[in-house]
């Protein structure tokens, strides 16, 4: 079976950002805010209600008082799920990157020169990602938090009249979605940020490598003559082919002749 060059390339670490680990691990976390949107969406569609009920006599001047349109089991359940999830997600992305920054070589941050033009991009672009990301999912979690709080107070008797009924406001669950759905894609951005970073350094790190090398090639040109002088070495089996004594015996030839 025959080797080619990338089977000679050591394999990437689970623990860096560009393995089959990290690209998994941010696929999974796209889709968990895409599900959390989705659910989102669910509870926005089922949110509780309130209808209002008028209670005596009319010629008297009424009460009236109000009545729930559900329990508001369904809206609560899929407002816990994507709370849930889409806080695990986050808190699972960002302990990947930070172990995944931590196992990176001392080389891949010593390198960088913080006055050049790329390294000012990637660090306003990691800055606003990250900050991006915090804000999104701090507003959206606060959200959901105040959906489940409304939902879950009306779980038993939610069809016994009440003087005062407190729901939810329309598009509340639908911003919490559209906010969990931003999380994960300013999370990405990040993500891409911090690979491209990588990658930049290494490319440098394997410059900086050639550089040293050729240098200390150049540097030795005595070394270098001796390994070329090696390599063609002038074997005993030439100096054997050829006679030793030619001249004499063509001169001891020549003079017998005369003679």
């Amino acid at each position: 079976m025959a080797i080619t060059h990338a089977d000679l390339e050591p394999s990437r670490r689970s623990t860096e950002l560009g393995s089959k680990t990290g690209v998994s691990l941010m696929v999974l976390t796209i889709l968990s805010g895409l599900f959390c949107f989705i659910l989102c969406l669910i509870a926005e569609a089922t949110r509780s209600e309130v209808a209002w009920v008028g209670t005596g006599n009319k010629g008297n001047g009424g009460n009236y008082e109000c009545v729930y349109s559900g329990s508001g089991k369904t809206p609560l359940l899929c407002a816990a799920s994507a709370f849930v999830g889409l806080a695990v997600a986050m808190v699972v992305e960002h302990a990947y990157m930070l172990i995944a920054v931590t196992k990176s070589p001392p080389s891949a941050l010593v390198d960088w020169d913080s006055g050049s033009a790329i390294a000012k991009s990637l660090t306003w672009q990691a800055g606003f990602f990250f900050v991006s990301t915090w804000i999104c999912f701090s507003v959206g979690e606060i959200l959901l938090l105040v959906g489940l709080s409304v939902e879950s107070g009306h779980l038993k008797n939610w069809n016994r009249q009440r003087p005062s009924c407190l729901v939810i406001r329309e598009g509340l669950f639908s911003a919490a979605g559209v906010f969990s759905l931003a999380t994960v894609f300013f999370a990405a951005g990040l993500f891409l940020t911090a690979l491209r970073a990588q990658t930049i350094s290494q490319e440098l790190e394997n410059v900086r490598r050639e550089v040293l090398e050729a240098s200390a090639l150049y540097a030795s040109p005595p070394h270098r003559m001796a390994t070329i002088a090696r390599e063609n070495p002038i074997t005993s089996e030439n100096h054997t082919q050829q006679p030793l004594f030619e001249f004499p015996l063509q001169a001891f030839s020549k003079h017998s002749n005369l003679v």
